[in-house]
């Protein structure tokens, strides 16, 4: 999700931490009230910064999420999760992605142009 988006869609953000105790994750952080904020990365050259939107731990590996919603701005969207996915492969992370109704279509599209459709989604 995009830094602007996140105050539009607060109720999906909080749909995804329930979704996230419930199946046993612990150390949560996601920038919003109440949680410590996940780790950015500055991109050297620009003043871009990627900050995952879910970062979370369970059994011991960290975990990296990111919320897939219909955006304005698909190249940086796809960017961030080209990103994030390496990012967690060098790291021995993980990386998922959730998304929600009405937003199926326009993640995978995503996910395909960037040849990461082997990614299994999050459905919430």
């Amino acid at each position: 999700m995009i830094q602007e988006d996140k105050h539009k869609y607060s109720d999906i953000i909080k749909n995804s931490i329930q979704y996230l105790e419930n199946h046993g994750f612990e150390n949560i952080k996601v920038d919003f009230q109440g949680y410590d904020t996940p780790k950015s990365y500055i991109q050297s050259g620009t003043n871009i910064s990627i900050t995952p939107d879910l970062v979370a731990e369970k059994e011991g590996r960290k975990h990296i999420f990111d919320i897939g919603l219909k955006s304005a701005k698909p190249n940086l969207l796809k960017s961030k999760w080209l990103f994030l996915n390496t990012l967690s492969n060098l790291k021995s992370h993980r990386f998922k992605l959730i998304t929600t109704r009405g937003h199926y279509k326009f993640t995978y599209g995503l996910l395909e142009d960037i040849n990461l459709n082997h990614k299994n989604l999050i459905k919430i």
